[in-house]
């Protein structure tokens, strides 16, 4: 129930990026992003979704914001449909161009996603509550032993992002996943209501 709950709430955000409520769904690797943002896009009616493991490269695994910026973000703020070529991590190339229409809503989902660069142009921002170590145990488990070379070279890689770039600071909501379902919190970029 919370996240179709949280669907009409987005849809009731001023436009952030052009016509477009451009959410961010950030956390660390491994925390379930994916999964829920699929669930989130299904609940406001099919969202686009740009993948930020689309935009990320092996030789880019964070420093992708200007290409981001220059594809996705500055075409949506125009109102026009964004075109990107989606990174492919086995052949290690780029493969055929991909359009994202300007939508009422535009989910971005991946580490970084609330990354100072891309923070003036959402209208939200969502943190995926999972403990770190426990989220890159879940990625190696969920990518296998034929990852390990990449999850070693990640792990310092993500530290360094949020260690110099953090993004939970100024999440609007905090997203939990129990057995049953997600719970969504007032995340730390939220004040208080004087009466709490």
């Amino acid at each position: 129930m919370a996240i179709h709950t949280l669907a009409s709430r987005l849809l009731r955000l001023p436009p952030s990026c052009g016509p477009v409520r451009l959410i961010g769904v950030d956390g660390h690797a491994g925390s379930g992003k994916s999964t829920f943002t699929g669930q989130l896009a299904a609940a406001l009616g099919g969202a686009p979704v740009l993948h930020l493991d689309d935009i990320a490269t092996h030789e880019e695994l964070f420093t992708w914001t200007d290409r981001l910026l220059r594809e996705v973000i500055t075409p949506l703020g125009r109102g026009e449909t964004a075109r990107y070529r989606p990174y492919e991590w086995h052949t290690r190339s780029f493969g055929s161009t991909r359009s994202l229409p300007p939508a009422e809503v535009v989910l971005v989902e991946g580490v970084g996603a609330g990354r100072r660069a891309l923070r003036p142009h959402l209208a939200g921002l969502l943190w995926m509550e999972t403990p770190r170590e426990e989220a890159w145990e879940r990625g190696r488990s969920r990518d296998g032993e034929g990852q390990s070379a990449f999850w070693a070279g990640w792990v310092p890689a993500e530290r360094r992002h949020f260690a110099e770039d953090p993004s939970r600071p100024f999440a609007d909501l905090l997203v939990q996943q129990g057995p049953m379902g997600y719970q969504v919190l007032r995340g730390p970029a939220v004040s208080p209501d004087p009466d709490q």
